[in-house]
């Protein structure tokens, strides 16, 4: 597909302003058809979806798409439709007992023409996800997808175009320079997934138009090991959420904090849980590629960077990284210290520090000091602990005694909070998100707010007094 120029986007932008603007309200039914589309779209493509991901990962299990990308996406369209019908709905709020027999309501009104800046490492499910929170709202949506899965990339967008009118949905395919002209848009709500450097760059542009954005970025997300975890079952998850997608997942574990004398124990039996998850790593079709040569090189620049600073490198499986097939094998760091780029920066990749502690105190401080990351896990099986943990630390989002799942659950919003990101979406969060919801206030008939009218004198004084002794 040719990349588009600023007056293509701007024609695209316009056709979906203008029909927003004959229909800024669609009825359910309406909405639903377009939910019905999205979803035939993807029972229709699956294999072809899979294949094009598959295509530019060099290695990406269809397992691993059919699970984290098709089945999520599906999953929170039926949600969508099951739900949408009674988000829409006006809620009734109390009116404040001096303005009574006044009414109040929360009316969800669409925001208009919803911009959505895909990544690449879960190119289907991060286009997906908010597509269907902002049509269940009643929004037309314009989406940027990733210059770095462009085989899928363009078959989404030729999907797309096949199953919605331009004045609905339309996908934009580009480099970064298609993407900055994206994001400078004047769209009515603009949702960005990648790294923080970039959410700086897109909020900047946004700022223009005093666009509102939500922004899902990353950080160093945590993975607690509490003195009352169960050991075996902690190292397994951790690994899991680790490894899926080869670490290139925004909420995988980024480090492990553990209690220092199970420094050892965790990395034999992280070696025991990779033989078991992935036997014959080098070879096994179901471990993931790197999914560029730049993201490669860098993964193996922070390995050795560490190495030669002196973290011990422990590897996780009997496989050398293959810079051909972007095949890199999981290692664990341990004796990292703060000032190595692997302890600084986002992984984003299969390697997995290990910082030892001595109380849980420690490792809370050791949280609560750094910016505040986007998920936060935790294993420990004493609630007061566990509640010390909550308490105490900030997180986009926690999971306890598990790894990701937080993500997979549509009656809790996901997102950031501070440098992993602002605002969330995902079922009536993502509803409300792309929604504005329109106070309204229904005077009676009969009131009594002509007793405040000028001009001032004892009887406006009087009211002012039971005012300020009642308000």
């Amino acid at each position: 597909m040719n990349r588009p120029d600023d007056a293509d986007l701007a024609a695209r932008f316009q056709r979906l302003r203008l029909a927003q603007a004959a229909a800024p309200s669609p009825p359910w039914p309406q909405r639903a058809r377009r939910l019905q589309a999205l979803r035939d779209l993807l029972l229709a493509h699956r294999d072809a979806i899979a294949a094009a991901i598959q295509a530019d990962f060099g290695c990406r299990p269809a397992e691993e798409t059919a699970l984290l990308e098709v089945f999520p996406s599906l999953s929170a369209i039926r949600h969508a439709l099951r739900h949408g019908r009674r988000w829409m709905k006006p809620k009734r709020r109390p009116a404040d007992w001096l303005f009574l027999p006044a009414r109040t309501e929360l009316r969800p009104q669409p925001r208009g023409v919803v911009g959505i800046i895909v990544p690449w490492n879960y190119p289907l499910y991060l286009a997906v996800g908010p597509l269907v929170d902002a049509l269940a709202a009643g929004n037309r949506a314009m989406v940027k997808m990733s210059e770095y899965t462009p085989r899928f990339s363009a078959l989404f967008a030729e999907l797309v175009a096949d199953a919605f009118p331009p004045d609905e949905v339309t996908v934009v395919t580009g480099d970064a320079e298609v993407a900055q002209a994206f994001a400078a848009l004047p769209f009515d709500h603009l949702l960005f997934t990648g790294s923080t450097a970039v959410g700086h760059q897109v909020m900047r542009a946004a700022a223009a138009h005093l666009t509102p954005v939500t922004l899902e970025l990353g950080g160093k997300s945590p993975a607690i090991v509490g003195p009352g975890a169960r050991f075996g079952q902690a190292v397994e998850r951790i690994l899991l959420g680790k490894l899926v997608n080869a670490g290139q997942t925004c909420i995988a574990p980024d480090y492990v904090l553990l209690p220092r004398a199970q420094v050892e124990a965790f990395v034999a039996a992280a070696r025991a849980a990779v033989a078991r998850l992935y036997p014959g790593l080098a070879r096994n079709p179901q471990y993931a590629s790197i999914a560029t040569d730049r993201h490669f090189a860098r993964l193996s620049a922070l390995r050795d960077e560490a190495a030669a600073a002196g973290a011990r490198i422990e590897p996780l499986a009997n496989a050398a990284p293959d810079p051909v097939r972007r095949l890199l094998p999981p290692v664990l760091l341990a004796d990292v210290r703060d000032d190595m780029a692997v302890m600084r920066e986002e992984i984003f990749g299969p390697l997995l520090p290990l910082v030892p502690y001595d109380t849980l105190d420690e490792a809370i401080a050791h949280v609560a000091a750094r910016p505040h990351p986007l998920a936060l896990y935790l294993f420990e099986t004493d609630r007061a602990r566990i509640d010390a943990v909550l308490a105490r630390t900030h997180a986009g989002g926690v999971t306890v005694n598990d790894t990701l799942y937080h993500i997979a659950q549509h009656e809790l919003p996901f997102g950031g909070v501070g440098a992993s990101g602002m605002g969330g979406y995902h079922g009536e969060a993502g509803f409300r998100t792309f929604s504005h919801l329109k106070p309204v206030f229904r005077q009676a008939r009969w009131n009594g707010a002509g007793l405040l009218n000028p001009p001032y004198g004892k009887r406006f004084r009087r009211m002012l007094g039971l005012l300020l002794r009642r308000g």
